[in-house]
């Protein structure tokens, strides 16, 4: 693949949701105009402030939420452990590690 059509990854600055860029030019840091709008009204809202500009600050219902998603995270590595220890078939931990996966995905996004 040349250099000028290249898929580049990462994560959302603002929710976390993959962002894909293809091509020359910059990584993308927000995978929607809307996330990129919330961000900078983020940033309005702490100037002035003496937390960093680059502070994300969460209500109480977003940290519960991200506590909640780690927990899931957790009992889901839990279980992959505990599959690995009772010598479980490996069809069985496949699906357990893609269980892992897809609730780490969650995880990821903050908002």
């Amino acid at each position: 693949m040349s250099t000028s059509r290249r898929r580049r990854s990462a994560a959302c600055a603002w929710c976390g949701r993959e962002v894909v860029s293809e091509g020359p030019g910059r990584t993308r840091k927000y995978c929607r105009r809307s996330c990129r709008q919330r961000a900078y009204e983020a940033r309005l809202t702490l100037a002035g402030t003496a937390l960093p500009e680059d502070s994300v600050v969460l209500t109480a219902d977003e940290a519960e939420a991200v506590g909640e998603r780690m927990f899931e995270v957790r009992c889901a590595a839990e279980d992959v452990r505990t599959a690995i220890a009772e010598g479980a078939p490996m069809d069985e931990l496949a699906e357990l590690a893609d269980r892992l996966v897809e609730t780490a995905r969650a995880a990821e996004r903050l908002r």
